[in-house]
């Protein structure tokens, strides 16, 4: 049977220390058996080391950060599908998420396919909404809070034990033992990513993550569930392996049933010591280490292609268990006119 064949353009290209998942999208989408894609890669940043990677994207387009405001970038895109068409779009950065979502239609009607949460879904996820969010789907989330001011610190005591969890709107979390450490983690989280910050009960336990795809109808598409085998400085998973655990599973089809989950979702779970499953965040698009769902028989970023596409398929019911993934630094060599191309033109 011949392959489909395909454009797809991603972001996600920064396979760093704290990777995007633009990359392990693309391999999981190389890997399909009914399509045949070309690959234009969206870069932020020119040194993205995706970008460089010609193996795994064919063609990259320079694009502006959404905080240049959301008419700039979705212009920038249907330039782009002006000179070279895309069928599916995916977009793979929380931060970016809220100005897709919102030209969903705008880019439909240019006939470009997306994937996504609707808004609401999206807000009612949001960590400074987890409280709310734990009573209405019935699951059981830590304590938490949003602070807007660096005064309010001192008053935690009356609500929080330490340590407790101090986070970021979109990413970031770090452990703080007082007052002081809140305070610095604070300044640095508000400056990176602004305000609110979210101060969180922290839960003792082994932490778990479950990568998943809903149909937006409230079935779940596919899921696999990992335990992080190694950790780096930044928290990042840079080893992991697949579980053989049903009430993970069970916790992530109701969730996806009763939001009616739309797209790729990542889900991080803690087991406390009494065996309680914490919900501690809902991230709304596929994560890093998708590709080891790909790798235990569960190929996520394709049927995400498939959903945006409206194509009808069975969803996936196995994968392997004890399938591990372990990451690696690699050096790519390129040259100079390579940068310098992209930095002028806007493409390479």
């Amino acid at each position: 049977m011949s392959k489909k064949k395909i454009s797809v353009a991603l972001t996600g290209l920064n396979n760093t220390d704290n990777p995007g998942p633009g990359v392990p999208v693309i391999r999981g989408i190389r890997e399909s058996k009914e399509f045949d894609a070309r690959i234009i890669g969206l870069a932020y940043e020119n040194l993205e080391p995706g970008i460089y990677m010609h193996n795994v994207v064919d063609k990259t387009y320079q694009v502006p950060y959404p905080s240049e405001g959301t008419d700039v970038l979705i212009n920038r895109i249907l330039e782009i599908h002006e000179k070279d068409p895309i069928d599916v779009l995916i977009p793979n950065f929380d931060a970016e998420l809220y100005a897709f979502m919102k030209a969903e239609e705008t880019l439909k009607k240019a006939n470009i396919s997306t994937f996504l949460p609707t808004l609401e879904q999206f807000e009612e996820r949001h960590k400074s909404e987890l409280p709310k969010f734990g009573e209405k789907y019935d699951v059981k989330v830590p304590f938490s809070k949003p602070i807007t001011r660096s005064d309010e610190i001192d008053n935690l005591k009356e609500d929080f034990d330490y340590p407790l969890m101090v986070k970021g709107k979109f990413y970031d979390a770090y452990l703080a033992y007082n007052a002081d450490q809140v305070k610095m983690h604070y300044n640095k989280i508000s400056a990176k990513w602004g305000l609110p910050v979210i101060i969180q009960e922290f839960i003792k336990g082994t932490e778990v993550n479950v990568v998943a795809l809903g149909d937006g109808h409230g079935n779940t598409v596919g899921a696999v569930p990992m335990r992080k085998q190694y950790i780096t400085e930044q928290g990042k998973a840079w080893a992991g392996i697949t579980l053989d655990d049903k009430r993970l599973l069970d916790l992530t089809d109701k969730i996806i049933s009763g939001m009616k989950w739309r797209g790729g979702m990542e889900l991080e779970i803690v087991k406390s010591f009494e065996n309680d499953l914490y919900v501690i965040e809902i991230n709304p698009r596929i994560p890093a280490w998708v590709y080891l769902a790909v790798g235990a028989g569960q190929n996520l970023p394709e049927a995400l292609i498939k959903l945006a596409l409206g194509q009808e398929f069975d969803p996936y019911t196995k994968y392997e268990i004890g399938k591990m993934f372990i990451r690696y630094s690699y050096d790519i060599i390129t040259d100079v006119r390579e940068f310098e191309k992209l930095s002028t033109l806007g493409e390479l």
